[in-house]
């Protein structure tokens, strides 16, 4: 499994929302609700400008994020959604989610290899991954890796011995073979 370090790979995620949030705050000063979103995600203008997946992933999770229900996501609803997000970490669909919809900013055999070890990657079990468990995780599998090279490399107790066979005939290399491996075994 590749190093991954946990605060890159979510600090990624956590600004994309961020930056489009802000992107979507300008385009309507009134605030960002369903509509300006949906209104921006089609209007040509805005089109190149906004990032997709990001504002879909808004749009899909607009109830969540506004949390007092007025309709509008205000600046610190979406900061409270992300610092949120950042403590507590993301679910297994929300990584899905983000991943389907190419918001995560990973590429998809990062997301994969994550979602394909979410269960080992959290360590408390609340169903969650953080940075931290990322990072924690990426760090054991690296020493893990290196521990497996090094017992595929030691040395066994079988030891070989090489001669010249130019000095000695093949009776003889084969005669102090015998001595070596008798001597060995009886020390």
């Amino acid at each position: 499994m590749s190093n991954y370090t946990g605060n890159s790979l979510l600090t990624g995620i956590y600004a994309g929302l961020t930056n489009t949030y802000s992107y979507l705050a300008q385009l309507n000063p009134d605030g960002v609700t369903l509509d300006s979103i949906s209104n921006a995600r089609t209007d040509s203008k805005n089109y190149l400008n906004l990032n997709q997946s990001f504002a879909s992933y808004l749009q899909t999770n607009f109830n969540a994020i506004d949390k007092d229900g007025d309709g509008i996501i205000g600046s610190d609803e979406i900061t409270n959604y992300t610092n949120l997000l950042s403590s507590q970490g993301l679910t297994r669909a929300q990584l899905t989610q983000l991943a389907a919809s190419g918001a995560s900013g990973l590429s998809s055999d990062t997301i994969n290899n994550i979602l394909e070890h979410f269960d080992e990657m959290d360590t408390n079990h609340d169903g969650k991954i953080t940075s931290a468990e990322i990072s924690a995780y990426s760090v054991d599998a690296s020493r893990q890796e290196k521990i497996d090279e090094f017992n595929h490399r030691r040395a066994t107790n079988m030891s070989t011995f090489y001669s010249d066979d130019s000095s000695s005939s093949s009776t003889d290399s084969y005669s102090m073979l015998s001595y070596r491996y008798k001597n060995y075994n009886n020390d």
